[in-house]
């Protein structure tokens, strides 16, 4: 059995790993030189079940229509003629429910922890090395009305077997001792021990490579121009390097499988919604945090990965603008100095930024489309670094006729 895998981002390559282990001849596809070279190239690198709750939340319209007239909000809305943010946008807000926000961030939590046991055994297995902290990750709070507000909200992810602890400020310092400067301006903390930190690049670099010990075959600055069909097969993928076909096909575009599934007659419910990061290096005289984390009132993470220092925020609506400058990077500088004043070289940023591909819901899609032949794996959002190795192995699972090792409720097309 032929597979064709659409996307050699973090997603596409997970796929072809079980794929490959499942006996399949894979081919891997991507218009970038090499893989994982978009979203996964300089994400937040937490891989973090404890931090599982959905964006769509009750607070989520007053943050974005704030957002409209004061700098400095976590999630940012730009006006657009584009009018499918509108159309997603009011999905989103239908998801914005009580109801609603506990049952996403509840099929979250349960994927990822999940996907976490996979990735752990798959680093072991394989041997992975990617700057990989499991030491668990800090989420910060600044004041007690927020530090309150966080304890109780924990408690969906405890509801489902998630470990968390609360500390207050000692204990913060006692885990992390980097934060001894900036103690007096916490108020306390959740704590998850079995979170973990990684750089997201390197790791899928380093599976590559065994996918490729593996047989699978990368055609890597290749442009995917058409999916051709028939009524319910499709037939072949043209690339800027000629044809490609085989028995079924997996697309895992990120935020650039709706273009391809309009092709199609799929309407997939997927925005791109951007992120920012800065990377910073460590000299042998700073004092950097160990442990990753989340500044939870501006919603800064950070994390650690050898001698540099990674941190991402914003989750901006702007279409498919990766563009930059800056100024963008300030309010993560700004809150990081704060936190950790000799945490890193801060006159060294290497500035980035990418596009999440979100889902109203939050939670991926996963499975077969009416296509017969056809996959998708894709909308993973703000968490694929987490979710990766869980849906790919769902998705190899349904490919092969077995049933998925946790319930996939609401993360399918069907």
């Amino acid at each position: 059995m032929k597979t064709v895998v659409l996307g050699g981002g973090i997603v596409g390559v997970t796929t072809a790993y079980f794929l490959a282990k499942a006996g399949d001849e894979v081919v891997v596809v991507d218009r970038c030189d090499g893989v994982a070279l978009e979203t996964s190239f300089a994400n937040a690198g937490l891989i973090a079940p404890g931090h599982s709750y959905t964006w769509a939340s009750p607070r989520a319209p007053k943050i974005l229509l704030k957002s409209l007239f004061a700098e400095g909000q976590a999630l940012r809305l730009k006006l657009t003629a584009d009018w499918r943010m509108w159309a997603w946008c009011w999905l989103f807000l239908q998801n914005c429910t009580v109801e609603r926000s506990r049952l996403n961030t509840s099929r979250k939590v349960r994927l990822c922890r999940y996907s976490q046991r996979l990735l752990q055994q798959m680093t072991q297995d394989e041997r992975l090395i990617f700057d990989r902290i499991s030491g668990g990750l800090l989420y910060l709070y600044r004041d007690p009305a927020s530090f309150e507000r966080g304890v109780s909200n924990m408690s969906i992810l405890a509801d489902n077997g998630l470990p968390l602890q609360t500390l207050d400020r000692r204990a913060v310092v006692a885990l992390e001792p980097a934060l001894a400067v900036s103690a007096n301006s916490i108020e306390g903390a959740i704590y998850c021990p079995s979170d973990e930190s990684g750089d997201a690049h390197l790791f899928t670099r380093e599976l590559a490579l065994r996918c490729q010990a593996l047989g699978v075959e990368f055609q890597l600055g290749t442009t995917i121009r058409k999916v051709h069909a028939s009524a319910d097969r499709i037939d072949y993928v043209d690339t800027s390097q000629g044809r490609v076909s085989g028995d079924r096909y997996v697309l895992a575009l990120g935020s650039y499988s709706p273009f391809l599934a309009r092709q199609l007659g799929y309407r997939l419910p997927i925005y791109p919604v951007k992120g920012y990061s800065v990377t910073l290096p460590i000299d042998e005289w700073h004092e950097p945090p160990t442990l990753g984390g989340v500044e939870e009132n501006q919603l800064v993470a950070w994390a650690r990965f050898g001698q540099r220092l990674r941190l991402t925020a914003t989750a901006e609506f702007c279409g498919y603008d990766t563009n930059h400058s800056p100024a963008d990077f300030s309010h993560m500088l700004q809150t990081a100095q704060a936190l950790f004043p000799n945490g890193a070289d801060y006159r060294r940023p290497s500035y980035w930024a990418g596009l999440r591909p979100m889902t109203p819901e939050g939670t991926p899609l996963i499975g077969p489309a009416r296509h017969g032949n056809l996959f998708f794996n894709t909308g993973h959002g703000h968490m694929g670094w987490t979710m990766s190795c869980g849906t790919a192995k769902i998705l190899v699972d349904m490919m092969s006729g077995r049933r998925p090792d946790i319930d996939i409720t609401g993360m399918t097309l069907q």
